[in-house]
């Protein structure tokens, strides 16, 4: 597949990156926060202008002189990202004084030999065009003035731009299924993916909350490509306060309700906690496949390995249907098993029951079981059918009142015995009907 232009865009923290990055895709797809440090890692997004694609690359702040290991790894990602860039977008802000970090940044760049814009962001009207000058010590010649904020400008920006990428034609993307790695903070998510990929994509770090916006790559597993979604810890209850993290988990949430299928990383010493299996409840309701990692199971005890082990059969019991795996993100230990149980998630999720046979099967349970009375009326299930897929959805339908959670959890255990929905949630639903009278 031939591959799109690339374009980094880099400065230093809080000139407005994200914001012009949401800017020129047309949707919010980076978190931003009016403080330095919101994005760590560096993030890719297909974007579009007067139908050529390229590929937008978000980085962290660039700073001189770092002041702790996880804004040096920001940096390092940052530097990371200009490797086989064709054009990079060097943000500055147009109202504040040039600094040591734009000028560690200039120098980098230069260094690089990459085609460079110089862009003088927060020039929100004609006059603020006028006090960039200060920009030119940068050496870096004109700069261009916008508002990612507002919008302002940006169609100059990219008709620039597009005069220093190289002309590509972008074929479309193989179709792969999407798998998002979701957890509570810290349990190795990160490490996972990187692991995974065999380099350092995405930052680890000891602090809880150091991935924000879910950070994707593409990761072959048995010869097959898969859509890896790297997404924030998932906390017991983000507050709107939180600003930034807030949104990072609300983001978590709907890369989950995209994917195919969810990794659920459980740190194998503390066992499965209660938010554990809140998320496993958020992954089954959104129809989501399921395979469940024990991570950290190389430092485990043999006695904190059957904690978890009883945890997970305690507190994760609902979803049994789900592979458990033990393994070491760390160390890569294990870490090749999970090709396979993706794949017999996905068969799962995509499997058909014929509707002569799934209705025989109803039938046969109904008459052994029949429904429990409900107010003085027993309902009684007329037609059944498999509605969808990814996930299965059964789609009953029923005379003489609501069948009831218990015995729709009933069927559901007769399906699981007679078919193979390893790793796939199934989903009933009931719809009335007017029984016939004869």
């Amino acid at each position: 597949m031939t591959q799109l232009p690339i374009v980094a865009v880099v400065g230093r923290p809080n000139v407005g990156k994200s914001t012009l990055v949401n800017r020129i895709v047309g949707r919010r797809v980076a978190v931003v926060e009016a403080k330095p440090g919101v994005t760590r890692d560096r993030r890719e997004f297909r974007a579009e202008w007067l139908d050529r694609p390229f590929l937008l690359v978000d980085t962290g702040g660039w700073e001189l002189t770092p002041d702790g290991e996880l804004t040096q790894d920001i940096r390092s990602q940052t530097e990371a990202a200009l490797i086989g860039a064709d054009a990079v977008l060097f943000v500055t802000d147009a109202t504040a004084a040039v600094t040591d970090d734009d000028q560690g940044v200039a120098e980098m760049l230069r260094r690089a030999e990459i085609p460079v814009i110089l862009v003088a962001n927060k020039s929100d009207n004609p006059k603020a065009d006028l006090d960039t000058t200060h920009l030119y010590r940068l050496g870096l010649g004109d700069p261009t003035p916008i508002s990612s904020l507002h919008g302002r400008g940006t169609g100059d920006l990219l008709e620039r731009l597009f005069t220093l990428l190289p002309e590509r034609e972008g074929a479309e993307e193989p179709e792969m299924a999407s798998l998002a790695i979701i957890g509570r903070p810290n349990v190795g998510k990160s490490t996972l993916l990187n692991q995974m990929l065999g380099e350092d994509r995405v930052l680890v770090s000891e602090t809880p909350g150091t991935t924000r916006d879910p950070i994707d790559a593409v990761v072959e597993m048995d010869g097959e490509p898969f859509r890896v979604v790297d997404t924030a810890g998932i906390r017991r209850a983000p507050k709107w306060g939180d600003g930034a993290d807030y949104y990072a988990v609300l983001r978590a949430k709907g890369v989950l309700a995209e994917s195919d299928v969810a990794l659920l990383m459980i740190d194998g010493v503390e066992g499965a906690t209660h938010q554990d299996q809140r998320l496993a409840e958020e992954i089954a309701e959104a129809g989501t496949g399921l395979v469940v990692l024990l991570n950290k199971w190389d430092v485990a005890t043999a006695e904190e390995r059957e904690w978890c082990r009883d945890s997970v059969a305690d507190r994760l019991g609902f979803v049994g249907w789900a592979p458990v795996l033990t393994l070491s993100a760390k160390t890569g230990s294990k870490i090749k098993r999970i090709g396979g149980a993706v794949r017999v998630s996905l068969e799962s999720l995509d499997q058909r029951i014929p509707t002569g046979e799934l209705n025989r099967l109803i039938r046969r349970w109904q008459e052994a079981h029949p429904p429990p009375v409900r107010k003085g009326r027993r309902p009684k299930i007329l037609y059944a059918v498999h509605a969808g897929r990814r996930p299965p959805v059964i789609v009953l339908f029923v005379a003489g009142g609501e069948l009831g959670v218990d015995y729709l959890r009933f069927l559901e255990n007769r399906l699981r015995n007679e078919f193979d929905f390893t790793g796939a949630p199934i989903q009933f639903r009931a719809r009335q009907r007017a029984s016939s009278r004869g």
